[in-house]
């Protein structure tokens, strides 16, 4: 299988709860993901429209610089594509963490940070000089940011996209469009006027966790599908599994097949773009790890 074959999954996550424990998974509704979770779980002979996995993006899941410093080490031998790592923004001494951990064990690994600002209450987090500050070291070392919002805090992250123009952003979950309310027009405006900025990415991740977990059906995935082909165009999207936070809303391969389902209309181009040739870009992957027979994890 050719490169141009391959599949990359652009976001997932892996935790160990015996290392570091989450609270959030003790939230009700969680006890389908309240377990410890590898790499080997993810699987290698998922596929989508035909394309074994071949390389993956794993991205942090809590505040912790030690957690990073375990994934770029994990990374090192266990050969994912890339590591989305967890730094403080606010922190006066981000960079000098930022170098120690590019300079440590699997530190060419990491190509971007992510903070999750769907829980700050702040709505202008974003803008807080010191957080200013920290992005402004994240892109001049050359990473990228991921950008986790709800819907309603489209309006910082469009203020920093306009603030720092050089910053590469990605937008996981597409924003998280309210789904299961059906109720889609401020979440439309606000990925309109983000994608007006040509430095920012979205991924076509966590949809299906927005919706119904029980009762969610392609339909329910189609016109947020849509909105994000008119707004980016798909070299500008990618393909996330948000696995295994996936497994809440009918697992790995019911989303892998919504994905195929939902690009039966592109072209071979566009396909490939979606599925692997954007993360591919943004995230800076080997494209010699995505060919079949050499899976990243």
């Amino acid at each position: 299988m050719s490169d141009a074959q391959a599949l990359v999954d652009a976001h997932h996550h892996v935790w160990d709860l015996d290392r570091r424990p989450r609270a959030w998974l003790d939230e009700p509704a969680h006890e389908p993901i309240r377990r410890t979770f590898g790499t080997d779980d993810l699987g290698t002979a998922a596929t989508v429209a035909g394309r074994r996995l071949g390389c993956t993006v794993l991205v942090q899941c809590v505040t912790s610089v030690d957690e990073t410093r375990e994934f770029l080490a994990h990374a090192d031998s266990d050969p994912l594509g890339a590591v989305v790592g967890w730094a403080d923004l606010t922190s006066p001494a981000i960079g000098d963490v930022l170098d120690a951990l590019r300079a440590g064990p699997g530190g060419t690994h990491l190509r971007a940070v992510r903070h999750l600002v769907q829980g700050e209450s702040d709505a202008a987090w974003l803008q807080q000089p010191s957080v200013e500050r920290g992005l402004r070291a994240v892109g001049e070392r050359g990473l990228g940011y991921d950008l986790l919002i709800r819907s309603h805090q489209f309006p910082q992250t469009i203020h920093l996209a306009e603030r720092l123009p050089d910053l590469p952003l990605v937008l996981d979950h597409a924003g998280k469009p309210p789904i299961a309310r059906q109720d889609l027009d401020d979440w439309e405006r606000g990925v309109r006027r983000l994608a007006a900025h040509p430095q920012v990415r979205c991924k076509v991740s966590g949809l299906a966790t927005e919706a119904d977990h029980e009762k969610w059906t392609i339909d329910d995935i189609r016109p947020v599908w849509e909105v994000l082909l008119s707004a980016f165009g798909p070299d500008r999207l990618m393909f996330g599994s948000d696995w295994p936070v996936c497994v809440l809303a009918g697992g790995w391969n019911r989303w892998a097949a919504t994905v195929e389902e939902l690009l039966a209309g592109c072209s071979a181009a566009e396909t490939e773009a979606v599925l692997a040739g954007t993360a591919t870009t943004f995230y800076r992957l080997d494209p010699a790890r995505r060919k079949e027979g050499t899976p990243c994890c």
